[in-house]
């Protein structure tokens, strides 16, 4: 089985280009999706997390408080790495798990820390969606809500485009220039 990596930054339009991959027969694991879920139902994640931040990191109702996690996590470089610490090995292995479920002979793993998180040494190929800086800072203000400097934030923890294109093998360019349509399927094509 043929595993594949889908990066970009926040508003690059990596989530458009897995879903073409949907559209194509190619079953995507969302690991920003999956990392969500597993905070709330690990036990072993859930236990770290507050034994990091305190028991007021989840609610009443028993899920995580995602917008004070990220107040933790975007503001402060040390916190960011802890919780990375313990998320990233529990998505790790549920993607593994995931990936032997599945009964195609190619599975895609989206992330946006592809590189940062490790997960590009769980796939054969790494492709980054590349898009102008501030393409991504418009796209994610207006998706999210957040202002400026809260996009700003987000992406200063994050590999560069540049980099994530130095390190991957293949590039998309979702510049609103480049058909994007075509580059998926011609390396679909490639990659089959």
């Amino acid at each position: 089985m043929k595993k594949i990596g889908i990066t970009g930054g926040m508003g690059s339009g990596k989530s458009v280009v897995s879903d073409l991959f949907r559209l194509m027969g190619i079953p995507v694991y969302n690991a920003d999706a999956e990392s969500k879920r597993i905070v709330n139902v690990d036990p072993e994640v859930r236990a770290a997390l507050i034994s990091l931040f305190g028991p007021e990191l989840y609610g009443a109702d028993g899920q995580l408080d995602k917008p004070r996690l990220a107040g933790l996590i975007f503001t402060d470089k040390e916190n960011l790495l802890q919780v990375n610490s313990i998320i990233h090995p529990a998505v790790s292995r549920d993607f593994s798990a995931w990936s032997d479920q599945q009964v195609t002979s190619i599975v895609a793993i989206e992330s946006a820390i592809l590189f940062d998180s490790g997960f590009n040494r769980l796939v054969d190929v790494a492709i980054n969606v590349s898009a102008q800086k501030e393409q991504c800072l418009h796209r994610v203000m207006l998706r999210d809500g957040l202002t400026h400097q809260q996009v700003l934030n987000r992406m200063n923890n994050q590999l560069s485009d540049r980099q994530r294109n130095s390190l991957a093998d293949y590039t998309i360019m979702n510049d609103e220039i480049h058909p994007i349509i075509p580059q998926v399927a011609h390396l679909l094509h490639i990659l089959r």
